[in-house]
């Protein structure tokens, strides 16, 4: 990663402090420096290269080869790019560094209040690019001619600035303006100016780096929940922006790991757990955690500096729609949300959400990624550097995509769930920017074994457009790989026993999959457990309505009689209200009531039998998420539940009538909800260590991983990590690409790979 984090003037100060002669350059494939000096001076320049690059950069490898001739320039000089094979990585967008902010804040400074303030060293990235050499010519900025001060800076290579391809000042560079539904504000600050409409209990858009946010004041309930109403967000969380670590310290716990991410370079949403009640109910109904972030841009920090409390921050766009990034776009799509728009004339080219983070025993996780964090390339173990050129495609849900080329997996942004037609669009464009972008032509398209996901169909349409062998890559099995490949394991070394939990899946079987024990690595694997399949009657509509589960789960666990046996309890209370006899009818006839070893549904089966979001969830996960928020206070003195488990020669089967009989008998006995939800929450997790513990000692593996979007809930992995690290397991989670389906692209892109070389 050396392209626009000023890698070539630290080169050049370097190379003059040892008195070398050459020049350094940009092309295709990283940086080419060519350098003559004492043997001594060459290899000091090498150390110190190695040992302190610039903060945004990342050397994966130098190679060296003896120049024989002259010198071309008696002294040290930095020359233009040159085109070549583009295999360098575009740096994500870094948030405002130290340097840029004190200036925006100094009124003797020429950049005092200007909110498009950068350098090398932070600023607009890959939400700017239109192609590679990262040159002004290929930005956003191609437009906006640089005045004479500012063109000395970007000319010079011992300023900051130098060759800051989106350097800008007042008097040249970018604007903002304030505007309502009537047309321009009128105002001498438009910063000012919306910071008192927010005060006022106002809402506004905001544009920002990589997309327009919705501001709101973070403690008033009125307006917070005016903005759900209008952004037809019911109860999803929302994010907050807080000013400082001070701030956020007034209604959430931060220890000093999670202050290192929220303000590190991605500057990400950091998921910290509520200790007091100043922010508004309708901020995170019914959870524990609030998604916090500290401002990224000076824009950002100008907003938050003028006003008092910190403020919800979140996508600028209707529920489940793509966030807006075009004005004009966003005056229309936000007309019936936003009250005033904070506008300026940077176009915003790819289109990038805020990444999530969490912190969590085993170390930090990737929850959504995106600005800030992609598409940093990742590094694949050696066996993968001869791979042919590999596109992946993803899944339906929570869409990515993955180049492969010269051993790097390329992780696209989050781009969302390609149910939504806008989106799919969005992941459409995305794709051929990449491939624009970096000179990619596939010769490998790995899809999803699912037909009828838009990726799968997308990604079959592109191997018949190029003429590239298609590659289909089962989703749970994609899920190890991806774990496996973040963490650098050999194609010759990859034997490893994988607990992948997930909403669904689709089968090698062709049924639905989603409470997995998978045995193999990159190569192939053996499903040598699994949750025990339960009727998902209604299809898709289980999903969204988790009482559907609670019925197929008692159905499933106690038979026909099961409605005897939960009688005069709270869940029967709860389902006497629904269409029952329907969902039974369903069941017993097989009538669009698949089979699913879902473990996403168990949970929200579990979530409805204790009263949590019995209905409908407003978006994927809330119930389950709901059921882990409940469980939290009371870990620590409930004892887990007992599940049985069926082993008889084949796949070991996990069951559920014993849990389902314990949750009954406690419900019957007055056991707060709180601690039947602890209990089941601890129960899986001792169960899935007992299980992969006998299943791993049989087969001889030592190493374990885990994946998939259940793993992304704090108790069950951390239980699990804790149990199978004390039984001496090496125990693999995922912190660079998200456990949930974010990251099945990079998993798709390794398993094709050795599919492919294996032909």
């Amino acid at each position: 990663m050396v392209q626009g984090v000023g890698f070539r003037p630290h080169v050049w100060r370097l190379a003059r402090d040892d008195r070398l002669a050459g020049q350094v350059l940009n092309d295709g494939a990283g940086v080419v420096i060519e350098a003559w000096g004492a043997a001594a001076a060459l290899e000091s320049f090498l150390r110190r290269l190695r040992e302190a690059p610039p903060p945004l950069a990342r050397i994966d490898a130098i190679e060296r080869e003896a120049l024989g001739g002259a010198p071309p320039y008696p002294d040290f000089r930095i020359v233009e790019s040159r085109e070549g094979a583009v295999s360098t990585g575009v740096v994500p967008d870094a948030a405002t560094c130290p340097e840029c902010l004190a200036e925006i804040f100094d009124p003797a400074n020429r950049r005092y209040r200007y909110a498009f303030t950068n350098c090398t060293h932070c600023g607009p990235r890959l939400s700017i690019i239109r192609a590679i050499p990262y040159d002004r010519a290929n930005t956003a900025m191609a437009g906006f001619t640089m005045c004479a001060e500012c063109a000395a800076e970007y000319g010079d290579p011992a300023d900051r600035r130098f060759h800051a391809q989106p350097n800008a000042c007042p008097v040249c560079g970018p604007q903002l303006w304030l505007e309502d539904r009537r047309g321009p504000i009128e105002c001498d600050d438009p910063i000012t100016e919306v910071a008192e409409r927010l005060t006022a209990g106002g809402i506004a858009a905001i544009k920002g780096i990589g997309g327009f946010h919705l501001a709101c004041d973070a403690r008033n309930e009125g307006v917070v929940a005016e903005l759900r109403r209008r952004k037809r967000r019911e109860s999803k969380p929302l994010a907050v922006m807080a000013r400082n670590v001070s701030q956020i310290t007034g209604f959430c716990a931060i220890s000093p790991a999670e202050l290192e991410l929220l303000g590190g370079p991605a500057a990400p949403i950091v998921l910290l757990d509520k200790v007091e009640d100043m922010l508004a109910p309708s901020v995170a109904p019914g959870q524990g955690r609030i998604g916090v972030m500290l401002p990224y841009t000076p824009l950002h920090h100008l907003l938050m500096a003028a006003v008092e409390g910190p403020l919800v921050m979140t996508s600028g766009n209707l529920s489940e729609e793509p966030q807006a990034t075009a004005n004009e776009d966003a005056r229309a799509r936000l007309s019936g949300i936003s009250d005033c728009w904070l506008m300026h004339d940077r176009d915003i080219v790819n289109r990038l959400d805020d990444s999530v983070m969490r912190l969590d025993k085993p170390g930090p996780q990737i929850l959504r990624r995106a600005r800030g964090l992609a598409p940093d390339p990742l590094p694949l173990a050696s066996g993968f550097s001869h791979a042919r050129l590999l596109l992946a495609m993803g899944g339906e849900l929570k869409s990515s995509f993955c180049l492969l080329k010269d051993g790097q997996a390329i992780v696209s942004q989050h781009l969302g769930d390609l149910e939504e037609a806008a989106t799919h669009a969005d992941y459409r464009k995305a794709i051929g920017l990449f491939r624009d972008t970096f000179r990619f032509e596939p010769e490998c398209v790995a899809v999803d074994l699912h037909p009828d996901y838009h990726s799968t169909r997308w990604g079959e349409a592109l191997a018949e457009e190029t003429g590239a062998r298609l590659v289909r890559v089962q989703h749970h099995h994609a899920h190890l790989a991806s774990c496996l490949a973040e963490h650098g394991m050999e194609p010759a070394d990859d034997a490893t026993l994988g607990i992948v939990l997930d909403g669904l899946g689709l089968g090698t079987d062709q049924t639905i999959w989603g409470g997995e024990i998978l045995l193999g690595g990159y190569g192939g694997f053996q499903r040598v457990g699994h949750f025990a399949p339960v009727a998902l009657p209604g299809g898709a509509q289980a999903m969204r309505e988790p009482w559907r589960n609670t019925v197929a789960h008692l159905a499933a666990a106690f038979g026909e009689d099961w409605q005897g046996r939960i009688a005069g309890t709270t869940v029967a209370r709860m389902l006497a209200e629904r269409p029952v006899a329907m969902i039974e009818q369903m069941i017993r006839q097989g009538v669009n009531a698949p089979l699913s070893s879902s473990a996403g549904r168990l949970f929200d089966a579990m979530a409805a039998a204790l009263g949590v979001c019995p209905d409908r969830q407003g978006y994927e996960g809330e119930a389950a998420m709901a059921l882990e928020a409940l469980a939290a206070p009371h870990l620590r003195h409930a004892g887990p539940y007992s599940i049985d488990v069926e082993a008889e020669g084949g796949p070991r089967i996990i069951a559920w009538h014993d849990l389902w009989a314990a949750v009954i008998d406690d419900l019957n006995s007055g056991v707060e909800t709180g601690v039947i939800a602890a209990r089941f929450h601890l129960g899986l997790a001792d169960m899935l260590a007992r299980v992969a513990t006998a299943i791993a000692e049989a087969a001889g593996i030592t190493r374990l991983a885990l994946s998939g979007g259940v793993m992304q809930n704090r108790i069950v992995l951390e239980s699990l990590h804790g149990a199978l690290t004390e039984r001496g397991f090496e125990v693999l989670t995922q912190s660079r690409v998200p456990a949930n389906d974010g990251g099945l692209s990079l998993g798709q892109a390794v398993v094709a790979a050795v599919s492919d070389q294996g032909e």
